[in-house]
């Protein structure tokens, strides 16, 4: 699963998602897109079960762009503890996912196959999202 290799700093606080995405928005590699219409955070298995899911389908034809990257480390605290004492330890990775960021983009298969191995990614993520395609592509 994604996660850095290295941080300055071993907790992070929640922080906003508020507004929509300024950058990643575009689609910049591939010819399609799997664009989120919500705010979430995205775990690094989820991530990693919709790219399983758009491997799987395409059968590794093509080529798979992962656009997004867990990077933001969430605590929790074990169950039935009392407050206090301090925050909890490291848990997981989630990468920050806002209205109009492109998560993954495919290229080097047909539309329709890209349609359905996006449909299936879509289903494992928790945001709603849509398929998007590149302005200049041409079908071959």
């Amino acid at each position: 699963m994604l996660q850095p290799k290295k941080i300055k700093y071993r907790k992070q606080q929640k922080g906003k998602m508020k507004g929509i995405a300024t950058r990643g928005y575009e689609i910049a590699f591939g010819d399609f897109g799997l664009k989120s219409m919500e705010q979430h955070f995205i775990t690094s298995r989820q991530i990693e079960a919709a790219r399983q899911a758009i491997s799987r389908h395409l059968k590794r034809e093509g080529k798979v762009w992962i656009r997004i990257f867990p990077d933001k480390p969430i605590t929790t605290k074990p169950n039935e503890v009392r407050m206090g004492k301090g925050k909890g330890e490291l848990d997981h990775w989630v990468a920050i996912v806002k209205p109009g960021t492109i998560m993954f983009e495919i290229e080097g298969v047909g539309l329709e196959l890209a349609k359905e191995a996006m449909r299936l990614a879509s289903n494992k993520l928790p945001v709603t999202t849509k398929f998007v395609v590149r302005r200049d592509y041409v079908s071959q």
